[in-house]
């Protein structure tokens, strides 16, 4: 007769392995690895919502960027159509005063007068045009200056 060791050996194998079960603590270890796993899945998404509000943060401030450059560029445009039309006016009453002249000792007189006086008035203009857009510049880049700042302690705070 032939004896089969197979069912001897079966209730063995199942005792050792539930007897490495306990021993291990098997559930506890799920349990850890779990509650890893939720702990980096909450970070993970307040990192994703941090980097959410920074991103709508960037955006507000190219927008807010934009509008102090377009209301700026709009104010030096009207400077601009003011300074034209003012040059435009005194110009035409320099021409008058030169038409009416008696001598041309007079007209070159008027006409040296007109020059000189229209060329601090250009040289004036330009300087407060300049003045102007050094201005708009740092205004409208102050709101990304003010990100970049924002950014830069993000980095410190991860590091």
């Amino acid at each position: 007769t032939v004896v089969s060791a197979t069912p001897k050996v079966a209730p063995t194998v199942e005792k050792d392995v539930t007897k490495m079960a306990t021993q291990f603590e098997t559930p506890k270890m799920f349990t850890d690895v779990s509650d890893r796993a939720k702990a980096m899945f909450s970070k993970s998404q307040s990192a994703v919502a941090d980097m959410g509000e920074f991103g709508k943060g960037n955006v507000e401030a190219m927008v807010e960027s934009g509008k102090i450059a377009a209301k700026g560029l709009e104010t030096l445009g009207q400077d601009a159509a003011d300074y034209t039309r003012r040059s435009f006016e005194s110009m035409t009453a320099a021409l008058k005063n030169m038409a009416s002249v008696k001598s041309p000792t007079e007209f070159f007189q008027l006409q040296s007068e007109f020059v000189r006086s229209a060329f601090d008035q250009a040289v004036a203009q330009s300087s407060k045009t300049t003045e102007a857009m050094i201005k708009l510049s740092s205004d409208a880049a102050q709101p990304l200056s003010n990100r970049f700042a924002v950014a830069v302690e993000k980095v410190k705070t991860a590091a």
